[in-house]
C-alpha cells in the first residue's frame, strides 16, 4: 500500500484506513512483543516494582493492567458522557445541543477544545512552542459529519467528581511518587476524545518544552504522563509511541519524516494497545502521536501527568498555559499539588475500605484539605489556571 504523506491530500477515509493498515499491524506486532505490560506490582518497601521500573526506564512507557475496575469505570464514563454531552453546540456557543447553559461558562479556563472532523490541529503550526513540526494526514470527512467535533476537555477534577476520585488513585500516585520521588507534583490534566470516524490526530512531537539545554538534562527530566483509558484502544484509535526515544534529547521530528520519505508512518512505532480500565504511563520526552480515527471505535483517554518538584521550581510557565510569564513559585507549587490531597478525600469519602495514599508533602495537612464545599471552592475551582506546564 502507498505510505501516507503529510500535508493533507484529497484522500477518503476508505483510502486512508487502507493505506493505513499494513501499518497498524507491524506496529501491533512490535507492540506485543514487548514486555512492558501488566498488573501494578510493589516491591517490599510498598514502591513500585524495579522490574517495572526499568522497563519503564528502557522504553519510556508502560501499560497497567486493570487499574480501575468496573465499577469506578463505569462512574468515569457517566461522568465523561456528561460533559461531552453538556459541550457547546459549536464553539463560542453558550447553550449546548438540548439548549441548555453549557458547562464551564462560569469557569476561568475554556473546558472544550473544538476540532474539525479528521483534522490536525496544531501540526506544522507554531501553537504551543511549535513543538509539533510536521502536519498529519487529514482524510475528508464523510458528507454527514459534523462541522465541528469535541477533541480534547479540561478541568476535569472540576467538572467530573469521578474524574477528582480517580485524581487520588492510591495506585497511581504511588507510581508517581516511585519515579518523581515523594515531593512530586502535578503537571495538567486533559481528556482526549477520539469519536468514530471523526476524531482528529495529533501530530507527532515531544512534549517537554524546557529543560532540553538543561546542564541536568536526563531522561526523565519532563516528568510523564498517565493515560486511563475508558474503552477498548486500537492501533487504529490510540497513542503510538517510538521505544527508547525519551534517551535521545531533542528529536528533529521533520528531518525524521523527510527521512522517511515524507511519510508520517515513522519506523519502530507502536500503538499503545489496552482494555478499558487499563492506565498507560509515557515519558514526556517520548516522540509520540496519533492518527486520525477512520475506525469504527470511540477512545477516551483519561490524561494526567506529574513532575519532579526541583524540575518545575522557578520556572517560567510553557506550552501556552493560562499565566505564560508566572513563575512556579512555591506558593504556587503548593497551590496546585494541594488539589492532589484533596482529591486523595474525595476518594477516600467514596472507597472507605481503600487503603488511601499518603502524599508526602501534605502529611501534617490532611485536615486542613479534606474533601468539601470548602475546599472545592478554595482548591479545586479553576484550578488548572494554576498548572505547572515545562
Amino acid at each position: 500500500m502507498q505510505s501516507q504523506k503529510a500535508p493533507r491530500g484529497d484522500i477518503s477515509t476508505q483510502e486512508y484506513s487502507a493505506n493505513m493498515k499494513d501499518y497498524l499491524e507491524t506496529g501491533k506486532t512490535l507492540a506485543i512483543s514487548l514486555n512492558n505490560r501488566g498488573p501494578v506490582r510493589r516491591a517490599a518497601n510498598g514502591k513500585l516494582h524495579s522490574d517495572i521500573l526499568n522497563s519503564f526506564k528502557k522504553y519510556g512507557f508502560y501499560i497497567f493492567e486493570n487499574v480501575v475496575d468496573k465499577e469506578e469505570l463505569n462512574d468515569i464514563r457517566a461522568d465523561t458522557a456528561n460533559m461531552i454531552e453538556r459541550a457547546p453546540q459549536k464553539p463560542g456557543s453558550i447553550l449546548d445541543s438540548r439548549g441548555r447553559p453549557a458547562l464551564g461558562r462560569e469557569f476561568a479556563r475554556e473546558p472544550y477544545t473544538f476540532i474539525k472532523p479528521l483534522s490536525d490541529p496544531w501540526g506544522g503550526t507554531d501553537l504551543l512552542n511549535g513543538r509539533h513540526p510536521s502536519k498529519m494526514v487529514e482524510p475528508t470527512p464523510e458528507d454527514n459529519a459534523p462541522e465541528h467535533v469535541v477533541h480534547l476537555m479540561y478541568g476535569m477534577c472540576e467538572a467530573m467528581p469521578a474524574a477528582l476520585r480517580l485524581y487520588g488513585h492510591p495506585d497511581l500516585l504511588m507510581i508517581a511518587e516511585s519515579i518523581n520521588g515523594e515531593d512530586f507534583v502535578p503537571y495538567n490534566d486533559a481528556i482526549f476524545v477520539k469519536q468514530p470516524g471523526l476524531g482528529g490526530s495529533v501530530a507527532w512531537h515531544q512534549d517537554g518544552v524546557t529543560h532540553w539545554e538543561s546542564e541536568d538534562w536526563d531522561e526523565g527530566i519532563h516528568g510523564f504522563n498517565f493515560q486511563v483509558q475508558l474503552y477498548e484502544t486500537t492501533p487504529a484509535n490510540s497513542l503510538w509511541v517510538i521505544p527508547g526515544s525519551h534517551k535521545d534529547g531533542k528529536a528533529d521530528i521533520k528531518g525524521m519524516i523527510e527521512e522517511n520519505s515524507g511519510s508520517i508512518q515513522l519506523p519502530g512505532a507502536v500503538p499503545l494497545i489496552c482494555a478499558p480500565g487499563d492506565a498507560t504511563i509515557v515519558n514526556r520526552q517520548m516522540v509520540h502521536g496519533s492518527f486520525a480515527n477512520t475506525s469504527p471505535n470511540i477512545r477516551i483517554s483519561i490524561t494526567f501527568g506529574f513532575h519532579r518538584r526541583k524540575s518545575v521550581l522557578g520556572q517560567k510557565a510553557a506550552l501556552g498555559m493560562n499565566g505564560t510569564n508566572a513563575v512556579y513559585d512555591e506558593k504556587r507549587i503548593f497551590e496546585r499539588a494541594a488539589v492532589i490531597q484533596v482529591a486523595i478525600d474525595a476518594r477516600k469519602q467514596k472507597y472507605r475500605d481503600e487503603q488511601s495514599f499518603d502524599y508526602k508533602p501534605f502529611t501534617n495537612l490532611k485536615d486542613e484539605y479534606r474533601f468539601s464545599d470548602t475546599t472545592f471552592n478554595s482548591v479545586i475551582k479553576d484550578y488548572n489556571t494554576k498548572d505547572l506546564a515545562i
